[in-house]
């Protein structure tokens, strides 16, 4: 049995955190996980009328500014072409946005959301 490295396992305990509390505000979800060439989004949700590509980031500690820091300006054009991908399958261009849901650990190692933003670019 292939054993998957503890960071990411841990990020993938962190992106089924976020969908939970994404689901909890009542976002609904259309994608997870989504893949082309050019990139992936981690989560595809609606939020009424909009479609919000959301970005899931998880740092352990808030050491060289956190998970809200690592999304570079590189990471963000890779989102947003993927995003474009995403949005030519679709037979209407319906509002959109770019979410981050910044996630990190508690003292007791539970992951927990840490800081949601909405339109993050």
């Amino acid at each position: 049995m292939v054993t998957r490295p503890q960071h990411l396992h841990r990020g993938k305990q962190a992106e089924i955190t976020a969908k939970k509390s994404l689901l909890d505000q009542g976002l609904q979800l259309v994608a997870e996980n989504f893949h082309c060439p050019l990139g992936e989004i981690d989560l595809i949700l609606w939020d009424g009328d909009t479609l919000v590509f959301t970005e899931v980031r998880f740092r352990k500690t808030n050491a060289f500014g956190g998970a809200v820091a690592s999304i570079t300006p590189a990471k963000q054009r890779r989102i947003q072409r993927t995003a474009e991908v995403f949005l030519q399958r679709l037979k209407t261009q319906p509002p959109c946005r770019f979410d981050v849901l910044a996630m990190s650990e508690d003292s007791d190692g539970h992951i927990l959301c840490q800081n949601w933003i909405k339109n993050a670019f």
